[in-house]
C-alpha cells in the first residue's frame, strides 16, 4: 500500500524536473556561445588595432586607422562585429589606434560593446 501511495505522489516529478532543468541548460549553452562570440570579436578588434598601430609607427604616425579599417574589411564581413569607430592618436613618440564596435549577439536588441587599443613607438629613420 505504501508503494502505491509513493508512486502516485511521484507522478509528474520528471516533467517538473524537465521544465526547471532544460531552460537552465539552454541558458548555460547560449551563455557559453555568446561569451565565445564576444571574445572572438574582442580579438578581431585587438588585431586590427595592433596592425593599425604597427603600420602607423612605420609611416611617421599616420595611416593607422585606414590600415585597421582595411584589415577589418578583409577579415570580417560584419558577422563577427559591427565596427563603430576607429580612432588614431599620435604624439611626438607614440601612436595609438583604438577600434570600437559591438559584438554579434544571440539575443536581438542586446548590444555588447567591444573596444581595444594598441600603442606603438613611432620609428624614425635617420641616415648616419
Amino acid at each position: 500500500m505504501t508503494a502505491m501511495l509513493r508512486r502516485r505522489s511521484d507522478r509528474g516529478s520528471t516533467t517538473l524536473e524537465t521544465v526547471i532543468l532544460w531552460p537552465a541548460v539552454f541558458l548555460l549553452i547560449f551563455g557559453i556561445v555568446h561569451a565565445g562570440l564576444w571574445f572572438h570579436a574582442r580579438n578581431v578588434a585587438l588585431s586590427a588595432a595592433r596592425e593599425g598601430a604597427r603600420a602607423a609607427s612605420l609611416d611617421d604616425g599616420s595611416g593607422g586607422a585606414a590600415r585597421a579599417a582595411d584589415l577589418l574589411a578583409a577579415t570580417t564581413d560584419g558577422t563577427v562585429m559591427r565596427v563603430g569607430d576607429i580612432r588614431e592618436f599620435s604624439d611626438a613618440d607614440t601612436v595609438t589606434v583604438t577600434v570600437t564596435g559591438s559584438s554579434t549577439t544571440l539575443i536581438p536588441g542586446w548590444r555588447v560593446d567591444v573596444s581595444q587599443s594598441a600603442t606603438a613607438p613611432i620609428r624614425r629613420w635617420s641616415s648616419p
